[in-house]
């Protein structure tokens, strides 16, 4: 099983997935918790972050994801991932998939904004920013929408996440 969690830069992403995770490794043993960052520089961050960058990174979680799901090892992706066919791919190659998005409005992600990336795109300091000079395509058929707008802890936000998931089927 592949649970992604998907949304823009500061949408919560990673916080959310660092609660998920023991909460899924308390009912399967066999569990990884892969983030995008994280991902990105165990590859030496050798793509950039323009759309064709973004897609390569993109590919090569959904191909880390597929190989640890055909050896049967559950994964909590936290990753942007802009791309409507990564997303359909994940769908009908994963033994079962399970997305969420993490929808923000965009002032929220500004404000949060701990890397201060919205400001320096914002400021023309910085080029291929998701939300700002590149799109985030909604997605299409997500399991779960979060409207995480700072009302709940990622931990409630966990919660309820794995209160959807029907692992008991």
């Amino acid at each position: 099983m592949i649970i992604w969690i998907t949304g823009m830069s500061a949408s919560g992403k990673t916080a959310i997935a660092n609660e998920l995770y023991p909460l899924i490794k308390s009912k399967y043993k066999h569990t990884i918790l892969l983030d995008g960052d994280v991902f990105r520089d165990l590859h030496n961050n050798d793509v950039d972050h323009s759309m064709e960058g973004r897609k390569k990174n993109g590919e090569r979680i959904c191909q880390m994801c597929h190989f640890l799901d055909k050896q049967g090892i559950h994964v909590i992706c936290a990753s942007l991932a802009p791309f409507h066919e990564l997303r359909e791919w994940n769908r009908a190659n994963y033994s079962k998939y399970f997305e969420v998005f993490l929808d923000v409005p965009l002032n929220v992600l500004v404000q949060r904004d701990p890397k201060g990336l919205y400001k320096m795109a914002m400021n023309g300091e910085m080029k291929n920013m998701v939300g700002i000079d590149l799109p985030f395509p909604t997605p299409r058929k997500p399991d779960v929408i979060v409207n995480n707008i700072g009302d709940r802890t990622p931990k409630e936000i966990a919660e309820e996440i794995f209160s959807k998931l029907n692992l008991d089927n």
